[in-house]
């Protein structure tokens, strides 16, 4: 097997909407290209077959608390449960390109908000998780 020929420093740039960066307060980003799978198995066959149905994207994103005005995490977040919005995520800040793309889920929802999740002596972390939403990838 080949050595990887491309690693790259993990460093998202995370925006929500066109403009609003929430990049300085994420420490983890994980994006899933996903369709639901609908059996298509008929009597004969010996093994199962599957064949895509919608697509069921999710963006998840740990990001640190914070409550000050927006862009803050708390302030640029709160308004956006139980709608849908736009999230893009890149693997680095510049230019998009064929080594840098764009994703971006159009219209995902956002289920949940943890607006308090406070340990003694730490800095507090949540979890958000956008789902669905239509998948592109820009890469100019």
């Amino acid at each position: 097997m080949p050595a990887a020929n491309t690693v790259y420093l993990s460093n998202p740039v995370v925006t929500l909407g066109t403009s609003t960066s929430i990049t300085g307060y994420c420490t983890s980003a994980r994006l899933v290209r996903k369709f639901t799978a609908a059996d298509t198995t008929v009597f004969g066959q010996t093994a199962r077959t599957y064949q895509a149905t919608l697509e069921d994207n999710e963006l998840t994103l740990t990001l640190y608390l914070s409550y000050g005005a927006s862009p803050e995490v708390y302030a640029a977040l709160k308004d956006l449960v139980g709608t849908q919005s736009n999230v893009s995520v890149a693997p680095a800040s510049g230019s998009n390109s064929a080594t840098n793309p764009k994703f971006t889920l159009t219209n995902a929802y956002l289920e949940e908000l943890p607006v308090l999740d406070a340990k003694l002596g730490e800095m507090s972390q949540i979890d958000i998780t956008f789902k669905g939403g239509s998948y592109t990838a820009a890469t100019a």
